[in-house]
């Protein structure tokens, strides 16, 4: 006889560690499917958390009570605040994290977590009942039954390793990929692509000359990713800078016939924004050198990481680059690097709650769906681990908006405008970054984590003895000072926090952090009010819904190229067929006219 859960989350990386905490949380009777239980949260590639963008998804996923946040504190060695001279909305917190830590902390969050089983064992294919999932079949024979699945399987889904022209299938080095899942899917027509991505070789940093290299402290400064965190529990390390230089740029440039990226052995489209270093020599032929973060895994390992390298060239030509270069002319590769390829599903296939259209109860969640990143990843896996949960208890599903979060731009971008290359969150992306900043995340989505309960005691009663310290901190800013209040007093760039405390001395006792994120609210507010209106004309067109069965070549002055746009996205409502790329104004006014017709 199967077991029978009510969500089954297939795979225990970031997506599906962040998606099983969060069912969980939701009172659903969880099981999370791995092969390998002590694999559970191993970071993959680089030993970091957060980033420009990245960090604004972790701080999201903290204010939903998620694992992420709390697990980067818990390893992290060293922090730093990306872009920390510009604006408070473009600054990106991250953190070196000790991965053996990370990993123990991810896997103790999920241990503890009632409602959550772990089942060793690999997921072989689906059970389908009258077209809705209905349960799991293990490789060994094994049942599980469900009414809701999570495939969170990142590179594993036909996973194919490259070293050189060498090749062979795998998902992560020493790990076997996911083939009978991936021959299913393809068997369900569901739209399909291939990715790659890539990782450098690991280094021994005993053979590193750090004499030779420039030394990056931990900031000074006490942050921490989790609002729940309490101070920063490892001694922190330094990091080191160094560059490739022309001599590196030839050693490539005469191998790159064995590079299986050039050569044509790999077929799936990398990462723009991190590209291979043969990659980034042959785009950019004119530089004479790129940076490298050598960034160290572990505080009890003597491994490195040398962020700036990624690449799929044989070892010995690795070992040439790595030679090549200052401060490394002596170091040892431990481990090659190496280039995986895998499956993954059209993202325009899925709804915005990250569930597959067309097979009720099926979620998707991290490179499955066309990202790259651990955040990413652990991000999908919040809303498609809720929207499963919710799936399956029969509750409303949760949705995010992308006036809201960081969360809801990457589901709106993923699901609308699908990928040719895998997806990495960007500040860019974000028209509201001014309202989206990475220090407001709880202000802005803990409330609405409470509302459908997924937050737990301790973290909603710290959420409201902060509130309460935000709204009598603002009661003090909003106080007139002569012409206008501090508060409208902040938009001017010379007035700081010793003007607001000789004018407030009350404002001594509000936190640091409460205080810095109203300061900021204040810098930003002409942009932010003007930004509202254009946020409120976008919810005026959310609420016109479009029925899923509109047949878009009926409507008149619709070119073939929206059509399939429109027909590949399948926008629910009138303000998302807006943000399809190619679509006009005039196109939007005439399947609003279509809607209405409909609907009378």
């Amino acid at each position: 006889m199967s077991r029978s859960f009510d969500v089954i989350i297939v795979g225990g990386g970031h997506a599906g560690s962040e998606a099983a905490a969060a069912a969980a949380r939701m009172g659903a009777k969880v099981a999370l499917l791995t092969i390998r239980r002590d694999q559970i949260g191993a970071m993959s590639c680089n030993p970091a958390i957060g980033g420009l963008g990245k960090g604004h998804l972790v701080r999201e996923i903290d204010a939903f009570d998620g694992l992420m946040a709390r697990a980067a504190d818990a390893a992290a060695i060293h922090y730093r605040m990306l872009n920390g001279s510009k604006g408070a909305a473009v600054q990106g917190p991250r953190v070196q994290a000790d991965r053996r830590r990370y990993r123990a902390a991810i896997q103790a969050g999920l241990t503890g977590q009632e409602n959550l089983e772990i089942v060793e064992g690999e997921a072989f294919s689906f059970r389908i009942d009258g077209g809705n999932v209905a349960g799991v079949v293990l490789g060994d024979g094994r049942a599980l039954a469900c009414d809701a699945v999570v495939i969170a399987t990142g590179t594993f889904l036909n996973g194919k390793l490259h070293f050189g022209m060498d090749a062979k299938a795998g998902g992560r080095v020493d790990e076997a990929p996911s083939i009978g899942m991936a021959a299913q899917l393809r068997a369900l027509d569901l739209p399909m692509g291939r990715l790659k991505t890539g990782t450098p070789p690991r280094l021994d940093g005993r053979t590193i000359d750090w004499a030779r290299v420039e030394i990056q402290p931990s900031d000074g400064e006490e942050w921490t990713f989790s609002s729940q965190s309490h101070g920063r529990s490892c001694p922190q390390v330094a990091c080191g800078i160094t560059r490739t230089n022309l001599e590196t740029h030839q050693v490539i440039r005469d191998n790159l016939y064995r590079s299986p990226l050039f050569a044509g052995a790999i077929e799936g489209a990398g990462p723009r924004y991190c590209p291979s270093i043969e990659d980034k020599v042959v785009r950019f032929g004119d530089r004479e050198g790129h940076q490298i973060f050598l960034e160290p895994e572990g505080l009890d390992d003597h491994i490195v990481y040398p962020n700036g390298i990624s690449t799929s060239l044989p070892l010995d030509v690795q070992q040439q680059i790595v030679a090549s270069i200052a401060g490394l002319e002596r170091a040892q590769i431990v481990q090659q690097g190496y280039a995986v390829e895998y499956d993954h599903i059209d993202p325009r296939a899925l709804g915005p709650s990250l569930g597959l259209r067309d097979f009720p109860g099926v979620f998707c969640a991290g490179q499955i769906n066309g990202t790259t990143g651990y955040e990413e990843a652990a991000a999908q896996g919040l809303v498609a681990g809720l929207n499963a949960a919710a799936f399956a208890l029969g509750s409303a599903p949760v949705l995010f908006d992308r006036a809201e979060s960081y969360i809801g731009v990457m589901v709106d971008d993923l699901t609308l405008h699908g990928v040719t290359e895998p997806y990495r969150m960007l500040t860019a992306r974000a028209e509201y970054r001014l309202r989206l900043r990475a220090d407001n995340a709880q202000s802005r989505l803990t409330a609405k984590a409470m509302a459908i309960g997924v937050v737990g005691v301790e973290r909603e009663a710290a959420f409201v003895s902060r509130e309460t310290e935000r709204c009598e901190a603002r009661k003090l800013l909003d106080a007139k000072q002569g012409k206008r209040s501090l508060f409208e007093s902040l938009c001017f760039p010379d007035f700081a926090l010793p003007e607001l405390f000789e004018h407030q001395p009350l404002l001594r006792n509000i936190s640091s952090d409460v205080l810095d994120e109203l300061v900021n609210d204040g810098r930003y507010a002409p942009y932010v009010e003007r930004q509202q209106r254009e946020v409120l004309r976008m919810r005026s067109d959310e609420v016109v819904l479009i029925p899923d069965d509109l047949d878009y070549r009926l409507i008149g002055g619709l070119s073939n190229e929206m059509i399939e746009r429109l027909e590949a996205a399948r926008p629910t409502s009138l303000g998302a067929a807006g943000r399809v790329r190619g679509v006009t104004p005039a196109a939007l006014a005439a399947i609003l006219v279509r809607c209405r017709r409909m609907a009378a």
